[in-house]
């Protein structure tokens, strides 16, 4: 399903054509840093209040490569099931994610509501697994990468995980922001910091809400793909144990971090599961989509 805007989510595009297409050679230039044209229609669903994209892991990897080489501006946000639940109860957070270049659906409910909503094909897209498969093109396709956000001891951990795994990958920084606001200077200090490093991809891990609000505010200020991928930092640097894959493929990855981090998360878990499910069951019960009813 199509949204009816063509231009839906991208502020200021000509209209697109209808099939996504990698970029001419001679748009390559390092200081095309806007966003002037997409060359794909975004097709998905309404995932409570979320327009949540429906796309395979080889259409997700072309985009951002895509946007990476020609020095774009642009956000991808990963939504589970708090993000969503958030986004349906925070007015300013639902902007963030209904202006994302792409809104993946980090999560198997999420994946699951696309399926149901017709995307029958629909896999999850977790941040973790991003990061990872984009760490592999970006070497592959030289592209430089930035890491912004966790601890000093997480980055440095994380470093030497990935240089193990991809030794040619080009790393051209990692900063580790202080865990309150910064002033207007320390943040342009930081922005200067990723522009001046050259980066193509900047991925972002200061968790959900704060990463996609960050990512939405530095638009056009960043220059890079900016990819909001949560605690991928601390799981690729072994600070956190992921979930076994069986528990992911049945969509239970919530409840193992539940019990690794009980008393940050069980509150939240507790709110925004209940009122995931509670919001879905009714709209199954009564034959009416989660969302707004708005078309995609």
């Amino acid at each position: 399903m199509r949204h009816p805007d063509p231009n839906f989510g991208y502020p200021s595009l000509t209209i697109p054509d209808k099939r996504w297409r990698a970029p001419s050679r001679a748009s390559e230039s390092p200081l095309n840093k806007t966003a002037p044209v997409n060359h794909f229609m975004r097709q998905g669903a309404f995932v409570l209040d979320s327009h949540i994209d429906a796309v395979t892991w080889d259409e997700c990897i072309a985009r951002v490569s895509s946007w990476a080489a020609l020095r774009q501006s642009r956000y991808v946000t990963l939504c589970n099931v708090h993000s969503v639940v958030t986004a349906s109860e925070d007015a300013d957070f639902r902007r963030v994610i209904g202006q994302a270049d792409l809104a993946l659906p980090d999560g198997a409910p999420i994946a699951w509501a696309l399926r149901r909503e017709g995307h029958t094909e629909q896999t999850r897209i977790s941040g973790p697994d991003l990061m990872w498969r984009y760490l592999a093109e970006a070497e592959r396709l030289r592209q430089k990468v930035f890491f912004y956000g966790s601890t000093d001891e997480t980055l440095d951990q994380l470093r030497a995980r990935i240089v193990s795994s991809f030794p040619h990958l080009q790393i051209v920084g990692m900063a580790s922001p202080p865990y309150r606001a910064l002033s207007d200077r320390e943040d342009q200090a930081y922005v200067d910091q990723i522009n001046r490093s050259g980066a193509h991809v900047v991925f972002v891990g200061l968790g959900c809400p704060k990463q996609e609000s960050w990512m939405a505010a530095h638009r056009g200020r960043v220059h890079a793909v900016m990819l909001g991928v949560g605690a991928a930092f601390d799981y690729h640097a072994g600070t956190l144990k992921r979930a076994p894959g069986w528990m992911q493929k049945m969509g239970l990855e919530w409840l193992h971090r539940l019990g690794s981090e009980p008393r940050r998360l069980a509150g939240r878990y507790v709110h925004t599961n209940s009122v995931f499910v509670l919001r879905m069951l009714k709209s199954v019960l009564l034959g009416r989509r989660p969302g707004k009813g708005q078309e995609v």
